[in-house]
């Protein structure tokens, strides 16, 4: 394993990591497999979002006994609601979730205590003018989190953020797909791989660009999420690109971003941990995404990440399970498999349940027609 320094925190956290979203639907034996093969192999640190208590519970129970090897991002500000994910920037409330992480993972601290989705200049003033901050920083000083950073997915807020010289780290959403959308100024800037300059030419939007040099100067850690872009630069049909990109290239891409500490990759199987860890004894050749990503075909604004930032919906819909399936059924061109067919018919809510409220897109931070979406999931499935 390869290790980095967090910022200025002296903090060493794998270069690969594991994101806990994907172990929200296994069992907690498969929990245990998947936490145990990363643990075994160096891997070091785990991102913990969800407010759910079942899926931090078996977490905290895949890591008892080897809690002082494990570097847990927690977060301050992730709620629920009808279990379905939220965000809250009530302190009394924030307080409550928190401390419920701490009790579930069976720990007394967090190693990077993280604001939760912090995108827009309402999110920013909400957190770092009012009591939120306060807390957090008492916490620290506490010594129950040790180092402070915040989630976001956009460039301009992270950038505030940044500036503030409170945090240690951002945790950002980064790919190539999103670097490059829409494309400004010249990646040359952030490569010194001579090799790769005289391979390709492409753009990186010059808000995300900048904010990778700020961090890198500022001695701000990077840790990322989103670096398989929801699985969709590995797919023929659904990349952007002139080909699907393999995982190894993809970890590739974000860790070769100045400031990124560790790129966090969601696993729900031993065999997909083990896929990831293959980057590891990749050769540059293999690791080399130049000639996938040089021939750029559009604007991926609009594609769904799968990560529900968009619930709670008034009308319980798992919005991400319906655009997934959308998804699919999209690449099938119309013959949907019978089995994608009765998953869709399995949800407790569908496409046909939505009363275009328009909650969902405000929340999202990728630009999803989500009404549209829904839509189209009600006249491809008939439900």
């Amino acid at each position: 394993m390869e290790y980095r320094t967090v910022g200025k925190t002296g903090i060493n956290a794998s270069v690969i990591g594991l994101g806990g979203e994907s172990l929200v639907e296994p069992p907690a034996k498969e929990v245990e497999d998947i936490i145990a093969a990363a643990l075994d192999r160096g891997v070091n640190i785990i991102d913990v979002f969800m407010p759910g208590r079942e899926v931090r519970g078996k977490i905290g129970r895949a890591v008892k006994g080897r809690r002082d090897k494990v570097l847990i991002q927690g977060h301050i500000g992730s709620t629920d609601i009808h279990e379905q994910n939220d965000v809250s920037r009530d302190l009394a409330t924030c307080k409550k979730y928190f401390e419920s992480l701490l009790t579930d993972l069976g720990t007394d601290y967090i190693d990077f205590g993280l604001f939760f989705f912090v995108d827009t200049p309402d999110d920013f003033s909400k957190v770092f003018e009012g009591g939120l901050l306060d807390y957090a920083l008492t916490l620290k000083r506490k010594g129950v989190i040790r180092a402070l950073g915040a989630s976001c997915h956009n460039s301009e807020t992270a950038r505030r953020i940044v500036e503030t010289g409170l945090v240690d780290l951002i945790m950002f959403s980064i790919n190539p797909a999103f670097d490059m959308t829409p494309a400004e100024s010249d990646i040359y800037e952030l490569l010194d791989d001579a090799k790769l300059k005289q391979n390709f030419d492409f753009h990186i939007e010059r808000s995300r660009a900048s904010l990778y040099r700020l961090c890198a100067e500022r001695e701000v850690g990077i840790t990322v999420m989103k670096t398989l872009c929801a699985g969709k630069l590995l797919s023929a049909d659904l990349t952007p690109f002139s080909g699907p990109m393999t995982v190894g290239q993809c970890i590739h891409y974000a860790l070769t971003r100045p400031a990124v500490v560790s790129a966090l990759i969601g696993c729900k199987t031993r065999e997909e941990v083990l896929e990831a860890l293959r980057y590891l004894d990749m050769s540059d050749e293999e690791r080399d995404y130049s000639s996938v990503i040089e021939h750029y075909q559009g604007d991926f604004r609009g594609n769904c990440m799968y990560c529900n930032h968009c619930l709670p919906c008034p009308a319980r819909i798992d919005v991400a399970a319906v655009s997934k399936y959308l998804d699919i059924a999209s690449v099938t061109q119309g013959r949907v498999a019978s089995s994608v067919v009765q998953h869709y018919k399995a949800l407790d809510k569908h496409g046909s349940d939505c009363i275009a409220c328009g909650s969902c897109e405000k929340r999202c931070p990728f630009s999803v027609p989500v009404i549209s979406n829904m839509r189209r999931a009600n006249a491809v499935f008939g439900l």
